[in-house]
This record gives C-alpha cells, structure tokens and sequence, in this order.
C-alpha cells in the first residue's frame, strides 16, 4: 500500500521574506472525499492510497489523464480500525 503523492525537488521560492529565495524539495501526497470508514473520523477528506502493483506502476509512469483517474477513495468496507498493530 502507498499514498499517491507528488515530489518536486529543487523548488525556488520565498516563503519567508526575512530568509529570502531558498531552494526546497517538496512532497504533498494526494487527498479525495473520504470513504465510509475514515468519513466517521474525519469527513472531509482522505489520502489517495494505491493498493496493487498496477496501480502504483500507473501512478508513477502513466500520463496525468490517466494516471489521476486514481484519485478516488478505497471502496467503503477496504478499510478496518484495529486496537493495536497487525503483525
């Protein structure tokens, strides 16, 4: 499993004005509406997250037309709560 996510090294900007332009490697990862199990906690979004080899290999080399048809929730019920780690 993994969070679809996007990383841009080398970014120049000012974010502060006192620091001026810096140069910074980002990464976001990418949200949609939540399904049935994280909407109870929280109702506004969830992380896009890739369950199959396909997928990841779609997310990293396909094209945005494609490749952003990801973006959606897990199927309600692909998500459990558990009390303590899965080993």
């Amino acid at each position: 499993m993994f969070f679809a996510g996007i990383e841009v090294r080398g970014w120049k900007s000012v974010r502060k004005v006192k620091d001026g332009e810096t140069t910074d490697d980002l990464y976001a990862f990418l949200t949609c509406a939540p399904n049935a199990e994280v909407g109870t906690v929280h109702p506004k979004a969830m992380p896009v997250i890739l369950t199959a080899p396909d997928e990841w290999e779609t997310w990293l080399s396909a094209p945005i037309e494609i490749a952003g048809k990801l973006q959606r929730p897990l199927p309600d019920g692909a998500l459990a709560l558990v009390d303590a780690p899965v080993e």
